[in-house]
């Protein structure tokens, strides 16, 4: 019986272990995600110009649907205002988050663009604490997106108000998109919250899109491109989401989407042709940086065995 016993326990793995690869599991995927939404994004920025952003927003969302649709089965007695308030006010927040974000690209650029729109995600990160270097990070991640719209950007004298508005109101949905998708991941199962978000965005995204649309200015080029923007930032991405949630902190997909920054400025160079000064390329290092430093040394609450347990099952 001994060696029968030893083999349970070798083929067994331990708690940490299987911990640690959820924890893998999930960080790997949000990596894939922010290289997905980035590269989805720089194809908007080229197709926002011929059929506008509430088009290239709806399309999006209409993507969205067609995935997840399929699988969601509600149930009547379980559609009550009480259990889906998160998910349709996740949908709201899709809405506003996606149409603000876009439209800021189209006028400061992809690169400067997601840099500012990062700032929702820190300040999110960094609301509750009371420490010296979190301020510090603060400033610094203040004094980077500073430099990047300031003098020593590329055309200075060209940057937008109004898009470096839109984009401060994308990182404001963002912070709140991180908050409610959380809630809707632990409280809704499987896509159902997704689902009744994505139909949410859509109802609110359509008249405007149907209004601004122009039947003439489509051909398949574009029809691609815009199929390609909704699998690429919002089917993959946001289907996945859920499945990162439950697998890793809100700190560690803080810490990830920290890169994110960096990959949009890739992308909007290799896709856009967007270009960078030195002094913007420190700028959105120096962002990144303020803001990994800052969520990646926060000290993480103790779990207890009870939700160790139930994070198992999730």
């Amino acid at each position: 019986m001994v060696p029968y016993r030893r083999t349970v326990q070798q083929e067994t793995p331990a708690p940490d272990a299987t911990a640690r690869r959820r924890r893998f599991a999930g960080a790997a995927t949000q990596l894939g995600t922010e290289v997905s939404i980035n590269f989805g994004s720089s194809l908007a920025g080229l197709v926002i110009p011929v059929v506008g952003t509430f088009v290239v927003v709806t399309v999006r969302q209409l993507v969205m649907i067609a995935a997840v649709l399929p699988f969601y089965r509600p149930k009547r007695a379980e559609l009550t205002w009480q259990r889906l308030w998160p998910a349709v006010a996740l949908g709201v927040v899709l809405a506003v988050m996606n149409l603000v974000f876009y439209e800021s690209v189209h006028r400061l650029g992809l690169g400067i663009a997601a840099t500012i729109e990062f700032l929702g995600p820190l300040a999110l990160a960094l609301a509750t604490s009371r420490r010296l270097l979190d301020v510090l990070c603060a400033l610094a991640a203040g004094a980077g997106v500073v430099l990047l719209i300031g003098p020593g950007s590329s055309d200075a004298a060209a940057i937008d108000p109004w898009g470096i508005a839109l984009a401060l109101m994308a990182a404001v949905s963002w912070a709140m998109y991180i908050l409610l998708t959380r809630r809707v991941a632990v409280g809704l199962p499987g896509l159902e919250g997704l689902t009744v978000a994505s139909v949410v965005s859509l109802v609110l995204l359509l008249p405007f899109a149907v209004a601004t649309f122009d039947a003439g200015a489509l051909d398949w080029g574009v029809v691609g491109l815009l199929v390609g923007v909704g699998v690429l930032c919002s089917a993959m991405p946001y289907s996945l989401d859920t499945y990162i949630l439950r697998r890793i902190t809100p700190r560690l997909y803080a810490i990830i989407t920290s890169f994110s920054p960096v990959i949009a400025a890739v992308f909007g160079w290799l896709v856009l042709s967007e270009t960078f000064t030195l002094v913007e390329i420190l700028a959105i290092v120096l962002v990144c940086v303020a803001a990994g430093t800052a969520i990646a040394t926060q000290r993480e609450r103790p779990t207890s065995e009870l939700e160790q347990t139930a994070a198992g099952f999730a």
